[in-house]
C-alpha cells in the first residue's frame, strides 16, 4: 500500500491548527495548506484520521484537475474526475482509515470559490453519475433536497480556481457531528472550533478550566476530551443552556455546570487556571444579568478570576474589543482570525499577570 493521501476541511482560519493537530498525533506529513483544506501523507493508513477534532471532515484525496473556470460549458469536463479516480483502490483504502469499504450508492457534496455560471448541483449531477458507474451503484443527487439513504459512498468536489479537486469521505458522517451532542440552542459553538480553542488553552493535567457562559456546553466537552485529567466548571445564568449542557457533558464526570452570572461568578480570585469562553456578544444570543447592563463586566471578571500564569481562550466578533480587555489589564498573545457560516470572528488568548484582589475566598 501506498502512502495515503489526505484533506482534512476546516473553518477558515483553522488550517495552522488543524495542520498543528495531526503533526502532534503523528499522522502524516503536511504537504500543503488551502482554502479550508490541509493536504497531508500518511506513511500508511491510519485509523486515528478520523478522531481529528479540529477539522470539519477528512477524506481521501482521489485526483485533480485543472479548475474549469467560471462558464457553464466546462461542468461536463468535470465527469472526467471519476475517470481518473481509482474507485476500487479508494473503497480499500478507507477500510484501513477506518471507514467501510462496502457503499450503497454514491453522492456528491460541491463548493467552489468565485463567481460562476453554473451551482453546485449542475457539478454534483456531472460527476456523481459517473462515480456511480465506476462503483457500480447507484446516484444519490442532492438537487431535490431529499435525505439520502444510508450507506451512500460521500465524495467532496472542490472547484478553487486552480484545481478542480475530487475526495472521498473517510468515515460515514461528517467528523464535526459529535455523538455527545445531544442537545442545542441558538448560538451553539461549532464543536471543531471549540476544539480549537481548548487546545489554543494549553490545558495542563489538574487544571481547573472555567467557562462563564458555557451556552450548550461544547467548550466544556471539547476540553475534557482533549484533556480528561483537569477540571471543568460551566456557568451559565440561563436556565435552558444549563439543561443543554448538562445533557451534553453527561459522559464527562470531571465536567460540572452551575448556576450563575457571568459578571459575579462564584469563584475566587485568581481561581481558574484556564479560561475558555464564547460570550453573548449580542449576535445570535444577547447577553443577560449584569453583562446586559455593563458589557465591560465581562473582562473585568475575567481579569478577577485568572490566575496568575493563568491564560484565557475567547472568541470575540471584533477586534476593537481587545481595546477593554487591555484596559482591564489583560495581555493578548496571541489572535487567530476565523470564519465560519460567512461571520468573521477572533479567537484571542490572553493572560492576566497578578490579578486585581476584591476580597473573595
Amino acid at each position: 500500500m501506498t502512502a495515503a493521501r489526505l484533506v482534512a476541511r476546516c473553518v477558515r482560519g483553522l488550517e495552522p491548527v488543524v495542520a498543528a493537530e495531526i503533526l502532534d498525533l503523528g499522522l502524516g506529513v503536511i504537504t500543503r495548506l488551502g482554502h479550508r483544506e490541509v493536504h497531508f501523507h500518511a506513511v500508511r493508513p491510519d485509523p486515528g484520521v478520523v478522531r481529528l477534532r479540529t477539522a470539519d471532515d477528512v477524506f481521501l484525496l482521489a485526483t485533480r484537475l485543472p479548475d474549469i473556470g467560471a462558464a457553464r460549458t466546462g461542468v461536463g469536463r468535470l465527469a472526467e474526475l471519476a475517470g481518473h479516480a481509482d474507485v476500487a483502490a479508494l473503497l480499500e483504502e478507507r477500510t484501513l482509515c477506518g471507514g467501510r469499504s462496502e457503499v450503497t450508492g454514491v453522492e456528491v457534496s460541491a463548493s467552489f470559490l468565485g463567481r460562476r455560471n453554473f451551482n453546485r448541483y449542475d457539478v454534483e449531477d456531472a460527476v456523481g453519475p459517473a462515480l456511480a458507474r465506476r462503483a457500480g451503484v447507484g446516484y444519490h443527487s442532492r438537487r431535490g433536497g431529499g435525505a439520502p439513504p444510508p450507506g451512500l459512498g460521500a465524495w467532496r468536489l472542490t472547484l478553487d480556481g486552480r484545481w478542480a479537486t475530487l475526495m472521498l469521505r473517510i468515515a460515514d458522517r461528517p467528523l464535526h457531528r459529535r455523538a455527545y451532542k445531544v442537545r442545542t440552542i441558538p448560538g451553539t459553538l461549532h464543536p471543531p472550533l471549540a476544539a480549537a480553542i481548548a487546545r489554543m488553552a494549553d490545558i495542563r493535567p489538574g487544571d481547573r478550566v472555567v467557562d462563564p457562559c458555557c451556552g450548550a456546553g461544547t467548550l466544556l466537552a471539547e476540553a475534557a476530551l482533549l484533556r480528561p485529567d483537569a477540571r471543568f466548571d460551566g456557568y451559565d445564568v440561563d436556565p435552558e443552556a444549563r439543561t443543554a449542557a448538562r445533557a451534553n457533558v453527561a459522559g464527562f464526570p470531571a465536567v460540572a455546570v452551575h448556576r450563575a452570572d457571568a459578571g459575579d461568578l462564584p469563584l475566587p480570585d485568581g481561581g481558574a487556571h484556564r479560561v475558555v469562553c464564547n460570550p453573548p456578544w449580542g449576535g445570535q444570543v444577547g447577553a443577560r444579568g449584569l453583562l446586559a447592563g455593563s458589557p465591560s463586566r465581562w473582562w473585568a471578571e475575567l481579569r478577577r478570576i485568572l490566575a496568575p500564569d493563568g491564560v484565557a481562550v475567547v472568541l470575540i466578533p471584533d477586534i476593537g474589543g481587545l481595546v477593554t480587555a487591555i484596559r482591564h489589564g489583560l495581555e493578548p498573545v496571541g489572535v487567530q482570525r476565523v470564519r465560519l457560516s460567512g461571520a468573521e470572528s477572533y479567537i484571542v488568548r490572553l493572560t492576566g499577570g497578578r490579578v486585581r484582589r476584591r476580597g473573595r475566598t
